[in-house]
């Protein structure tokens, strides 16, 4: 764009794994994170389908993202090297594959791990309820209220109840007073790191695209490095 000198996609593409890619430059205790999954295409041998496999994604609020592609341990080792707040908040989604990371991250007695409410609220909507069961349960739920919530779906007997009963319990130590904690000014929601994962995919996942798996780490932190603004003179 600065020369006007055209550039091929392999060009570049071999200038991009030429550089040593930094993650997120932090300088201050990270107080908030969030993680996710996202999908990327590798290449197969031609006639064969492409294969899909997962990268994860990092949010440290207020600093920007990184991604790490088979690499859990990498991504661990890289949030406990940092300097962690006394009261280090994990928010994700439902999956026990987040958790398990959040688990290595940090210890047990500063990190307060959080539900994303959105997603809490997706799967309440499962419950085939009236209008006005929903909103009781939304209600309590926005409270902290887990026990009370669980006794009223088996009183009014919802069908689908069972199965979001199961999931409260096995999520009860991350359901939080949200209105408390939201008005405290944390974050209920893991969108940071949603947004994050769907800024990768308009790079990744572009039409037809396949990458080779070792190049997929440096495709990664190249994209997060621009999206996190260190391209910027």
């Amino acid at each position: 764009m600065l020369t006007g000198v055209s550039i091929s996609h392999s060009t570049l593409q071999r200038l991009v794994q030429r550089e040593d890619w930094c993650e997120v430059e932090v300088s201050e205790p990270i107080e908030e994170l969030s993680l996710d999954g996202g999908m990327i295409r590798l290449r197969t041998q031609k006639g064969q389908p492409g294969q899909w496999r997962e990268y994860k994604a990092l949010n440290v609020h207020g600093h920007g993202g990184a991604a790490f592609f088979k690499d859990n341990q990498g991504l661990i080792s890289w949030v406990n090297q940092r300097q962690l707040a006394a009261l280090l908040t994990c928010l994700g989604d439902g999956h026990d594959g987040v958790w398990n990371i959040f688990e290595l991250i940090g210890t047990p007695e500063q990190r307060i791990e959080v539900l994303d409410w959105y997603h809490l609220m997706e799967n309440a909507h499962k419950v085939q309820a009236t209008a006005a069961q929903l909103s009781q349960i939304r209600a309590r739920l926005w409270r902290g209220e887990t026990r009370q919530v669980i006794r009223y779906l088996r009183q009014e007997r919802c069908r689908g109840a069972t199965g979001f009963i199961n999931y409260l319990k096995h999520h009860s130590h991350r359901l939080i007073d949200y209105q408390a904690w939201q008005e405290a000014g944390h974050s209920i929601g893991s969108g940071r790191v949603e947004s994050l994962v769907k800024q990768i995919g308009l790079r990744v996942k572009l039409p037809g695209a396949q990458w080779r798996g070792e190049n997929v780490p440096k495709v990664l932190k190249h994209r997060c490095a621009y999206l996190n603004g260190d391209f910027v003179a």
